[in-house]
């Protein structure tokens, strides 16, 4: 049975630049007939590796950092299941940008859990392979709130890896952030859970914890303690600017480096390479008594894109649950994918487009903000609009 909406009309096999969620294409441009080849890189000589795909831009969360509950309320325009990309469509995408060489797909949302038959897509993207062969690394970002329920079902599903948010483990401190009044427990359950079904038996289980200063700072030391020795690796991400609606703050950004200082007031860390070329975490690795890393031990990570922009090494490409790619996480325009899938593209065309587009990309957001003295750097709200995290995940 088809994922894919019933009714949807025919577009033209053109690549319009859309401004996030605005119907305003840009002039068609006709373009050369690229090959996929396995290698693809941008104008900044960087390769396309990893691929996140927004299943849905609902989530049953209201974190402030991301969907707070004052914009995204009960009346907030959710996209309609027509402007979806089917489990079908997106295989026919995802496909094509493994022969541009990427390796490891995510599936993100919003909450991508709450995207109904979800098991559906993961079987059919686990069946791709790799320009080498092998099933993608294929990864899942989750709140955890239904992780306990669906573990087992996403593991048979081909599912290797899940990676759970998760912003502190004192109960109040949750629900406020969370802004639903989850309890705690039920994601650590749903851990558990991931755990038990072995997503993440090779060290591949990961919890992220956004650090936003004046709020949960307080909670760093206490989930150190309780995932160390887990098989949990704990990654601290620095508060971002993403988007218009979260009221962004520099003075609520806790650099990675204070984050580290806190740690080795209590632990002992040792710095560890990164695991993968453009990996996004600095990579610490709790030493035992003889001062060496202890793998039973675990580590944790730090994600420093405010403070330690990581851009020159960027391999990420980011595909919106209506089919719009976006070349950076702080991107303000998409290019429309699901047009050429529903109007009839052959995929040596989608991949031309896909090729082009990347070929392109000069993203460097970051690092361009770091370059910027603080009184020159812009306000929230100022210029142009950039597209929300839960539009096309982190």
């Amino acid at each position: 049975m088809s994922d894919r909406p019933s009714s949807v009309s025919a577009a033209p096999r053109t690549i319009p630049v859309l401004d996030w969620r605005q119907s305003q294409p840009s002039r068609p441009v006709t373009l050369p007939l690229l090959q996929a080849q396995g290698q693809l890189q941008d104008r900044l000589q960087r390769p396309l590796r990893d691929l996140r795909i927004s299943v849905t831009d609902r989530c049953n969360f209201r974190c402030s950092y991301c969907m707070p509950k004052e914009v995204f309320d009960k009346d907030y325009p959710y996209l309609p299941h027509a402007s979806l990309l089917s489990f079908e469509e997106i295989t026919v995408l995802a496909r094509q940008f493994l022969a541009h060489g990427v390796r490891k797909i995510r599936l993100t949302g919003g909450e991508p859990l709450l995207r109904k038959n979800l098991e559906r897509l993961i079987e059919q993207l686990a069946a791709l392979r790799t320009i080498d062969g092998v099933a993608p690394d294929l990864t899942l970002t989750t709140n955890g709130s239904l992780l306990a329920r669906k573990a087992a079902s996403l593991k048979a599903a081909g599912l290797r890896r899940v990676t759970v948010s998760l912003d502190g483990l004192d109960d109040a401190t949750f629900r406020r952030m969370n802004d639903v009044d989850f309890p705690v427990s039920d994601v650590l359950a749903g851990i558990e859970a991931a755990q038990r079904a072995g997503l993440g038996a090779d060290g591949g289980l990961k919890v992220n914890m956004v650090v936003k200063r004046g709020t949960n700072e307080q909670e760093i030391l206490p989930m150190a303690r309780y995932f160390r020795s887990r098989g949990v690796t704990l990654r601290f991400i620095e508060y971002m600017d993403v988007g218009a609606t979260n009221g962004w703050r520099m003075d609520e950004v806790l650099p990675s480096a204070e984050v580290i200082a806190l740690l080795r007031q209590e632990f002992a860390l040792l710095p560890l390479e990164a695991a993968a070329p453009g990996e996004t975490a600095q990579r610490w690795g709790y030493a035992n008594a003889q001062g060496q890393w202890d793998p039973a031990l675990g580590e944790v990570g730090v994600i420093s894109s405010v403070t330690q922009a990581f851009c020159h090494d960027c391999n990420r490409a980011r595909l919106s649950t209506e089919g719009q790619l976006y070349l950076c996480l702080f991107g303000h325009q998409g290019h429309d994918l699901r047009s050429l899938v529903r109007g009839g593209a052959s995929e040596a065309e989608i991949a031309s487009a896909i090729a082009h587009i990347w070929q392109g990309r000069s993203d460097r957001y970051s690092e361009l903000r770091a370059s910027l003295p603080a009184e020159a750097a812009p306000a929230p709200g100022e210029g142009r609009r950039r597209v929300e995290m839960s539009y096309i995940g982190g």
